[in-house]
């Protein structure tokens, strides 16, 4: 069964952000590759949307997140009957207190 995934407004902010990043410190091909890199990795997850582990930042959530990892990125999702809803793409780098999911 395929799920189909909905990215949340986070998750799209972020993924301008990052685009933005990566346009500004090296340029738009760069910018437009590690986008679809993530954009990628995500599409996984239609076929195998339990490919990803549980993500312990956020275990007293409502939602059971869970993550895949796309370079220095984190997918954060949750599964939500048939859609995979795409919570917030993190930055590993950061300190993972920020991390935050605007559901």
């Amino acid at each position: 069964m395929v799920l189909k995934i909905i990215w949340t407004q986070t998750a799209i902010s972020q993924l301008k952000q990052i685009f933005t990043f990566y346009h500004d410190v090296a340029n738009s091909s760069v910018a437009q590759k590690i986008i679809n890199g993530i954009i990628e990795r995500a599409i996984l997850l239609e076929t195998y949307p339990n490919a990803g582990q549980k993500e312990e930042l956020l275990k007293t959530r409502v939602n059971n997140y869970h993550y895949l990892i796309e370079g220095n990125f984190k997918i954060i999702y949750w599964i939500d009957k048939d859609l995979i809803k795409i919570a917030t793409v993190f930055d590993c780098r950061k300190d993972p207190s920020k991390l935050e999911v605007g559901i």
